[in-house]
């Protein structure tokens, strides 16, 4: 099982679908932790009643069918499904709102869906998501690569609330891929994933839905540096290393 998980942690965020369905194969013992342990790059759906995109993903998933955090009804119709209970799913359409702000102004487009349920320590889990396509022909508005996805994972665990304070536990995945393909450079392809975690103890004055907002931007920030430089860095060091540009290259020429 660590064998299986450091491997799909190896593989590129868009082969990863087909690594895990050969290792379900090889290790079905193992399928309820394989699929509840690994991220797979989001997939989206059309809500048409509201007219609005949605994003599926496991949390939002009742047998084959999706449930849309606008309309909050399942795609295709499902009987006897799961829904959050009215206080919770009030406090899912407030955070949908906010969190599309907070989308727009940090990724200058992409999809995003907020979906809450009740756990069994009489809290709740929120799962934030986010697909930003930064293609040519995507949703962003300054799509300039051949190919491109960046696919953000929030999941928070809310404790029940104990002398006006509550804990917070988030697990953030990040997945990135990028292709480029032009003349000067050539085809050009870069994809990996990061998860991180962090814990905190928070006083639910200012509501709940500050506080997952405030620990989602500070960590989503950290993400983004180590991305810049882990991904970035080492590959603009290693390209610069194997193919320098022309102005260096005519420094390091001695001279005629």
């Amino acid at each position: 099982m660590e064998a299986a998980l450091g491997l799909l942690r190896r593989m590129p965020p868009k082969q990863s679908e087909t690594a895990l369905s050969a290792l379900l194969s090889l290790l079905p013992q193992h399928s309820s932790d394989l699929l509840s342990q690994v991220d797979l790059p989001l997939q989206v759906l059309r809500d048409a009643e509201s007219r609005k995109d949605f994003i599926l993903c496991e949390y939002n998933r009742d047998a084959d069918s999706y449930r849309s955090p606008w309309s909050n009804k399942y795609h295709p119709p499902l009987e006897d499904a799961l829904y959050p209970s009215s206080e919770l799913r009030k406090l899912e359409v407030e955070a949908n709102d906010i969190f599309a702000i907070y989308r727009d102004q940090y990724y200058e487009g992409g999809i995003s869906s907020v979906y809450m349920w009740e756990d069994d320590n009489e809290g709740f889990v929120a799962c934030f998501l986010i697909k930003k396509d930064g293609s040519k022909s995507g949703h962003g508005r300054r799509g300039c690569l051949e190919e491109g996805a960046w696919d953000a994972i929030h999941v928070i665990q809310v404790g029940p609330e104990e002398e006006e304070m509550a804990h917070y536990c988030l697990t953030s995945t990040i997945m990135l891929s990028l292709t480029t393909d032009d003349e000067p450079s050539g085809k050009f392809g870069l994809s990996g994933s990061i998860r991180r975690q962090m814990k905190m103890e928070l006083a639910v004055a200012e509501g709940h839905l500050c506080n997952m907002g405030r620990m989602i931007e500070e960590l989503e920030g950290k993400l983004r540096n180590s991305l810049d430089q882990v991904y970035f860095g080492k590959t603009r060091e290693m390209v610069c290393t194997l193919r320098p540009p022309a102005e260096i290259v005519q420094m390091r020429l001695p001279d005629s």
